[in-house]
């Protein structure tokens, strides 16, 4: 992608210029490479969770490996349509302890709300993050981003139960 946002973010950190396309996104009422309808911004939706997907699994992946003991299994990561109009992928890491305290797993989802102007970013327990990548470059600077929401999604999980459903501090 070379759009003229591209052109004005020139030197600005990897993981900062995606929150910079968001604004100019807004300002210039496009999305993209001028996407402007409907259509064309699910096409580029789309495209950017296939660019995603690998380091969605890579930062769950490592949060599995370093914290979880290697007990959690990663799922998901279909494109799915509600009847509302909303297209979201979510993965998720679940694992023994978070099931048998019945809480949600640790998630990463890109959706695209049906109103909403352009796509984004969201864990189960934190907010929103602007989802705007259309390159294996944007998505591989995204993975700051992405390790961020899932470790903020496991913190806010334990506040929601105890220490205990995080394997590498029982041990189990």
């Amino acid at each position: 992608m070379n759009t003229a946002s591209e052109r004005e973010f020139e030197g600005v950190p990897a993981h900062l210029r995606a929150l910079l396309r968001h604004f100019a996104d807004l300002r210039d009422g496009t999305h993209g490479d001028g996407a402007v309808s409907r259509a064309d911004k699910e096409r580029l939706f789309i495209a950017a969770v296939d660019f995603l997907a690998p380091y969605v699994r890579q930062a769950l992946g490592e949060m599995n490996e370093a914290l979880l003991s290697a007990t959690g299994t990663i799922a998901g990561g279909a494109i799915i349509r509600s009847a509302a109009g909303d297209v979201t992928a979510t993965w998720t890491l679940s694992w023994p302890e978070q099931s048998r305290a019945g809480i949600p797993p640790i998630t990463l989802e890109a959706f695209f709300g049906h109103g909403f102007h352009h796509p984004h970013l969201r864990g189960a327990t934190v907010g929103v993050w602007p989802l705007n990548v259309f390159s294996t470059a944007d998505a591989a600077a995204e993975l700051p981003t992405l390790r961020a929401i899932a470790a903020a999604d496991l913190h806010n999980l334990v506040f929601q139960r105890d220490y205990r459903i995080v394997p590498a501090i029982t041990g189990s």
